[in-house]
């Protein structure tokens, strides 16, 4: 009796019946057995838990921004004053904005940086808890991920902080004390 172990990658009943008719066709081999219905019912569930996985990691990402937002949006309303006074001395709408999306731009990339901290502080413990897991071991994935996180956190910083921007540049002066 031999035990097989496969790779994640050939976890499926379709690479599971090749290998299977690979090893029968050795003369030392009597049969090979194998669970079919086990093997589809555990992709089902990994396949499920990856979806609900998913659902829920774009439900925190839907939150987060209206967090990031609605913080933005307060941090701008204290501006208001300021805003409106640059305007009222002859500022254009970029020269008011451009600090503003400075600020913002740098709060992103110092946000993602924190989250990249945190991201490798765990991918570290996970590494350490179960060395098994081969998908910790892609540095190259996760050069992706981080550079993702920068690139958003500095996007999704700026739209928010330009549009907050902007409605305070488009308020008339008997409007901000509302």
């Amino acid at each position: 009796t031999f035990d097989v172990y496969l790779k994640a990658e050939y976890a499926n009943n379709k690479s599971i019946d090749g290998l299977k008719a690979s090893i029968s066709k050795n003369p030392v081999v009597k049969e090979v057995v194998y669970q079919s219905s086990l093997i589809d019912m555990v992709n089902k569930n990994i396949n499920t838990i990856g979806l609900i996985i998913l659902a829920f990691a774009a439900l925190l990402l839907v939150i987060s921004i209206a967090l990031i937002n609605n913080t933005i949006r307060l941090a701008i309303y204290s501006q208001r004053f300021l805003i409106k006074s640059m305007q009222l001395v002859g500022a254009t709408k970029n020269f008011i904005r451009r600090p503003f999306l400075l600020y913002a731009a740098l709060h992103g990339l110092i946000a993602a940086f924190i989250a990249i901290i945190i991201l490798l502080a765990t991918l570290i413990y996970a590494r350490k808890e179960v060395p098994e897991i081969i998908i910790l071991n892609n540095y190259k994935e996760f050069g992706f991920v981080f550079v993702a996180l920068i690139i958003i956190g500095i996007f999704i910083t700026g739209l928010s902080t330009w549009f907050a921007v902007s409605r305070y540049l488009r308020l008339k002066s008997y409007n901000l004390y509302r």
